[in-house]
């Protein structure tokens, strides 16, 4: 009989034994994937909605922007620079952008926003802005329309849950709101008829319009048709002031963001801020994002950029988004950390069990003729298969969750939602599908493995057969 196979008899002699060993390094991989991929999940939507929402991947900015975010170091757009950067093979577009502060007032409500003046048709080819434009809004007159309706399921429960929440699909609508497929032929016709929002988005011939973030829309009061006041310092001290009706309202992915920014045309921005021709930054929109291509669009642009001027990548500008996760970080790997030195004590609790109950065996064994390094090997092969089953049996429960989860995040209401939204994140919490962390995880497993198989294969080879039959 094959060494392999001895070794899997021998697993099953002691059913009891095999199974709870197998349990622990099971719930081992098990809660450490699902934690690791609400964790990476979680990072990689902030980073995304930071990166496509707002800053991009490159940006072109004055060398002092960054340390000195305002107006009078932006910079005059030289048709010639940007068009030798969009000749790159990586790069699609340049989006000029000027950014500046303002305080916002609608009636007696007033906010410090970020004002942002963009060319609409290329901030739309960038960041898609159109498919960001609100669709549908549950305010209390919708929600009471609704409810009297008699909606199937738990839609209509649901309503209060998410009273003046807006949406800019029907698909993240039925997602939400629990909306069965065989409902939908008869609830969608009513949320198009009593939730239905009317929104339009900035055409590049526009004057005298804005679009601004749904929660700034909240705040302010302020919804389609109606006037917003700017007031503001524009480029090297002038003043900065203007009347704006509001055409549209977009939710950013940011709430930070969402709850202080203002969409003007380009052409508009300058004019408020008195500043022709100019720009805070230019977005760079790439084709090929991974880290090394990133590195070395971001050298050949740096090249051709001109005096004064600086090519950054979206980590330069966001450093302090990347060190709160990079803590945050680490305090995760500490807690999979613990995780896993509890069940290494008990993977070595059950090896030290199981060489104490088979002491006598293992005597009778060598006393008849086996080798004690076949007997090592035997028991390295059971130990490895009782391994691999708990991995194996952790990785396979845990793919419906991490795949649901990606699917429907897991999202936040009431007090824990506000927690979220006051750090400046969504209330969303999706998980990150099976990439290499998922690799790391059984590497750790099979270490604690070898580990425990080297304690036994030693006390194998330390095994005095006379104490052994003793036993």
């Amino acid at each position: 009989m094959k060494d392999y196979q001895l070794a899997w008899r021998n697993l099953w002699r002691n059913k009891r034994r095999t199974l709870i060993t197998a349990a622990s390094v099971f719930f081992a991989v098990f809660f450490a994937l699902v934690m690791r991929s609400f964790q990476l999940g979680t990072y990689n939507k902030m980073y995304r909605d930071v990166i496509e929402s707002y800053s991009g991947y490159l940006q072109l900015q004055n060398t002092d922007y960054l340390d000195e975010p305002n107006i009078d170091n932006g910079f005059v757009v030289d048709q010639d620079i940007t068009g030798m950067i969009e000749s790159d093979p990586n790069v699609t577009t340049v989006i000029p952008r000027l950014e500046a502060f303002a305080l916002a007032a609608v009636g007696s409500r007033t906010q410090g926003v970020m004002v942002i003046g963009m060319d609409p048709d290329k901030e739309d080819k960038g960041f898609n802005i159109r498919n960001r434009m609100v669709k549908y809004k549950l305010t209390p007159d919708a929600v009471e329309s609704l409810k009297a309706e008699n909606l199937p399921g738990r839609t209509g429960k649901l309503l209060d849950v998410f009273l003046n929440e807006s949406f800019t699909d029907e698909a993240g609508l039925t997602s939400i709101l629990g909306i069965d497929r065989s409902d939908t032929m008869k609830v969608l016709p009513l949320f198009r008829k009593y939730a239905s929002f009317r929104n339009a988005c900035l055409a590049a011939s526009d004057t005298g319009f804005a679009v601004i973030g749904s929660g700034l829309s909240e705040y302010l009061h302020a919804g389609v048709g109606d006037t917003i006041v700017l007031m503001g310092q524009g480029y090297h001290g002038t003043s900065a002031a203007g009347l704006y009706v509001v055409k549209g309202v977009v939710i950013m992915p940011q709430p930070e963001i969402d709850n202080r920014f203002v969409y003007l045309t380009l052409d508009d921005a300058r004019y408020l801020y008195d500043a022709p021709g100019m720009a805070t930054s230019a977005i760079i929109s790439i084709t090929e994002t991974g880290d090394k291509e990133l590195h070395n669009t971001q050298e050949r642009l740096t090249r051709v950029c001109g005096d004064g001027l600086v090519i950054r990548n979206w980590k330069e500008m966001n450093a302090l988004l990347l060190n709160q996760m990079e803590a945050d970080n680490k305090s995760g790997a500490i807690m999979i950390g613990i995780l896993y030195l509890v069940i290494a004590f008990g993977v070595f609790g059950t090896v030290l069990m199981m060489m104490a109950e088979r002491r006598r065996e293992f005597g009778m064994l060598v006393s008849i003729g086996m080798q004690k390094s076949k007997l090592a090997k035997v028991v390295s092969l059971e130990m490895l298969l009782i391994g691999l089953l708990g991995v194996v049996a952790g990785v396979a429960a845990s793919l419906p969750i991490v795949f649901y989860g990606y699917a429907k995040p897991l999202r936040f209401t009431g007090e824990l939602a506000r927690m979220y939204e006051d750090y400046g994140f969504e209330p969303v919490m999706p998980m990150l599908l099976p990439d290499t962390y998922y690799l790391w995880q059984v590497v750790i497993v099979l270490l604690i493995l070898s580990i425990a198989i080297a304690f036994s294969i030693r006390k194998v080879f330390k095994l005095n057969i006379i104490n052994a039959l003793r036993a």
